[in-house]
């Protein structure tokens, strides 16, 4: 038998425990006597039974023939049991337990912290849950992800402070950290088969890891490649060396493509300013048809320039109108993960296929910081695959539970603490905000002050270099923005901090937040990159969605990329059938080949374009009408095309026609 002996106020608490079961307790106090400490009111239980007063000389009895361990430090206790020359020795065992009557032996290896003592975890996640009853409704998922971290910091204190705090704690809302590779021997670049002028005016000594791995993989000898690194790694480099090379050593001219027109001005810029003493650079980014000063062609728009950077839709622009591409040595297709974007993932699709068509020779680099199975999406592109899973800075993650309205309270309190610490390299820590809208950006902008601005396509054009340039210089400490900057705008931040885990009213995918997240650190500005997520329990963005984002919060930092294997509608597939007829001179067998080369899957769209009458079939050959060149010209497909035309019959208004469109968009889920 073992009698454990708790103090309480004024009095103590005894279990008697047999084979680790509990099986009676009772109470005690003890009262000064002339031979010192004695015991009086002794009150007993066997289990199930009423507490009732004992005889004292029963329980001296149960000491004397049991093993006595005390749950603390005692002096009177201690006392009492020496003058009985009764030994004892002490023992740590979970307070919750013993007041319920249970018995839990605890210690650092099986405890858990919790108010300055050991409990043990049974109760520890009891009190979890209490604690989280009090802050409101939390979904099985959290519950198990707060458990599991429990498990692992065996700290009940530290999992609540990322519940609902009132103000951040960076040693309590952790949740992970992604350790830095360690520094490789790299070649130097002179050691190089590349061309010396590019050598020299690249601004480059020694290989970043990644650059190694691509040139081990082939990347000089013309080997297509598809490249998946860490952002800040050193990826646009991979493509500046294998396109320079090929066109200085006379294997034909560059495009390097981009989603976005922000990322396009500034991989041009850094063309220019690097290889325009070597080579024309110029830019192309498509036209628009609004006459504003933003958005006029500015510089040199040659698409048959030595190097050209542009959008995807830019180039691809060209070849649906017929323009002729020639003499294409490299293609370096950026941010390929767009891919998966569902409004333009098959327009990039139909245009590596079109641009494989018109250049068989070409060297083809793919690059990502993020993509799903990324082996699978390398054997589709008939590529190399070199992956580099390292980062180059250390990346902590946190992760708070937090109420919406006190979200901006956070932001603008962390965005001012990392702006105060500086880099070994001597810059500042700065922040990206993603939120979910253009309006909340101004909202949390507008909150955080002079030193924060929003930047989101809504801003023209001069605005937004502004707020690149503001950034860049360090005069600002935070851009707060949508998923305009996901895609790789070059913003030098160390810090990125979730306002919403949604864009619009979708959850972010796996893929788009490791985008996103991929943005803090950068190994020449920062010593360590931060990423934080404000979950709103209960919160959602969409009456229609099964997920809160505090489990979606879970789901995203523990989730997996998928495989990149699209399907296409019939809307998608009609317009790329349309856009690669185009670029074959409608040569069918070549359109089955380039609609065979994408990596998505296209729905059966000849039959449909036939049945509208928007193309003829004749003699192997398929022949556009005008509709079908203007669907190519205008990204749009055969149902958006009849429905349009249908407008134009019923309305003599182009401005109702247009606002009928934006009706029907808007409308659409």
């Amino acid at each position: 038998m073992k009698v454990i002996v708790q103090p309480q106020k004024g009095t103590y608490k005894l279990l008697f425990v047999e084979g680790g079961r509990v099986e009676g307790s009772g109470f005690v106090d003890l009262a000064a006597t002339p031979k010192g400490r004695r015991p009086k009111n002794f009150k007993m239980r066997r289990r199930g039974k009423q507490l009732k007063p004992t005889p004292t000389r029963d329980l001296i009895t149960l000491l004397r023939r049991s093993s006595v361990l005390l749950a603390a430090k005692s002096p009177e206790f201690e006392s009492f049991l020496a003058d009985l020359q009764i030994p004892s020795s002490r023992i740590d065992i979970c307070r919750f337990c013993q007041l319920e009557d249970r018995f839990a032996p605890v210690d650092k290896a099986t405890g858990v912290r919790y108010g300055g003592e050991w409990i043990c975890m049974e109760c520890a996640k009891r009190e979890m849950r209490r604690e989280l009853g009090y802050l409101g409704k939390f979904g099985g998922s959290v519950l198990v992800h707060l458990e599991k971290l429990l498990a692992q910091i065996r700290d009940l204190d530290r999992v609540l402070a990322s519940v609902g705090p009132d103000h951040p704690d960076r040693k309590r809302t952790l949740f992970d950290r992604l350790e830095a590779h360690e520094v490789q021997k790299t070649a130097h670049i002179t050691d190089l088969p590349l061309p010396p002028a590019f050598a020299k005016a690249a601004g480059v000594e020694y290989l970043m890891p990644v650059q190694q791995l691509a040139v081990q993989n082939g990347l000089l000898e013309g080997q297509h490649l598809l490249v998946v690194s860490a952002t800040a790694s050193g990826k646009t480099f991979i493509g500046e060396m294998a396109g320079m090379k090929n066109f200085l050593e006379g294997r034909g001219r560059t495009l390097f493509l981009v989603p976005l027109v922000a990322l396009a001005n500034q991989k041009y810029q850094r063309f220019r300013d690097r290889y325009g003493h070597l080579v024309r650079v110029t830019l192309q980014t498509g036209v628009s048809r609004l006459n504003l000063p933003e958005t006029r062609p500015a510089g040199d728009r040659d698409v048959n320039a030595p190097v050209v950077v542009g959008t995807y839709e830019g180039i691809d622009h060209a070849l649906r109108t017929g323009r002729s591409v020639k003499d294409i040595g490299t293609v370096v297709i950026d941010e390929v993960q767009m891919l998966e974007d569902p409004e333009r993932g098959h327009r990039l699709d139909g245009l590596i296929a079109r641009l494989k068509h018109i250049a068989p020779e070409a060297q083809f680099l793919y690059l990502s910081a993020t993509i799903g199975a990324p082996g699978l999406l390398a054997e589709k592109l008939r590529a190399n695959l070199v992956r580099y899973a390292d980062r180059p800075v250390p990346l902590e993650r946190h992760l708070i539970f937090i109420e919406r309205n006190k979200k901006i309270g956070f932001i603008k309190q962390m965005a001012a603490e990392e702006y105060k610490v500086r880099s070994s390299k001597g810059y500042r820590g700065q922040t990206i905000v993603f939120t979910n809208s253009r309006a909340r950006c101004h909202v949390i902008a507008d909150a955080l002050g002079t030193k924060a601005a929003p930047y989101h396509a809504g801003l023209t054009s001069q605005e937004r270099r502004d707020v690149e340039r503001r950034f860049t210089n360090g005069e600002i400490s935070a851009v707060v923005t949508t998923a305009a900057l996901a895609a790789g705008v070059d913003f030098p931040a160390s810090q990125v901090i979730f306002d919403a885990l949604a864009m619009g009213i979708q959850w972010l995918t796996v893929q788009e937040f490791h985008q996103m997240m991929g943005r803090a650190g950068r190994p020449d500005f920062h010593d360590l990159g931060r990423v934080v997520i404000l979950a709103e329990p209960g919160g959602s963005y969409s009456r229609t969605s099964g997920k809160t984002e505090e489990e979606v919060a879970v789901g995203l930092l523990r989730g997996e990329m998928e495989e990149v294997a699209p399907e296409y509608d019939m809307e998608q597939s009609t317009e790329e059938f349309v856009a690669n007829a185009v670029v074959s001179n409608g040569d069918e067998q070549q359109v089955i080949k380039m609609n065979r080369t994408m990596v998505g899957t296209l729905e059966p769209a000849l039959p449909t374009l036939l049945d509208y009458g928007l193309v003829r079939r004749r003699g192997g050959r398929i022949e556009l009408t005008d509709m079908a060149r203007v669907m190519a010209e205008h990204f749009i497909g055969a149902e958006r095309l009849m429905e349009i035309m249908d407008l134009v019959r019923r309305m003599d208004d182009a401005a109702e026609v247009v606002a009928e469109l934006e009706c029907a968009e808007e409308k659409t889920p």
